[in-house]
């Protein structure tokens, strides 16, 4: 079945959809940001892009479809760790999602939901006080 199809049945009827005032939102996987529309929909195409945190918090995990293997839902997507720093995780997903044609338009979405992941998982530092003098 095509994606506009498959876009025009599961528009306003899908498990995944949150609707709230005037905007509907979707839980689907390998939804970029969250917004219920067809360019950002993780179900009718048949190249996603989704970015998750790595189970053991710690780096970000890139997930891809595979072109083939549809049948084989399990099969059909292809998880990668990167948890070599910041810079280098955001500078892998920008060449995979540029150098390999796959999905350019969903490059910014993807760096800006991995940077936030790795934004939230650096370690809060307190800044200690100094002690007070006390008058006399």
């Amino acid at each position: 079945m095509s994606a506009d199809l498959q876009w025009q049945i599961i528009r306003k009827n899908s498990c995944f959809l949150v609707k709230g005032n005037g905007v509907t939102f979707t839980k689907e996987p390998n939804n970029l940001t969250g917004r219920n529309s067809f360019r950002y929909n993780g179900l009718v195409h048949k190249k996603t892009v989704g970015v998750e945190a790595c189970s053991d918090g710690k780096g970000v995990v890139v997930v891809t479809r595979k072109s083939t293997g549809a049948r084989k839902p399990s099969k059909s997507f292809s998880r990668v760790e990167l948890k070599r720093g910041s810079r280098r995780s955001l500078d892998t997903i920008r060449k995979t999602l540029r150098t390999n044609r796959y999905r350019k338009d969903l490059k910014m979405p993807a760096l800006r939901r991995a940077s936030a992941i790795l934004y939230s998982q650096r370690p809060i530092v307190l800044k200690k006080k100094a002690p007070r003098k006390k008058r006399e």
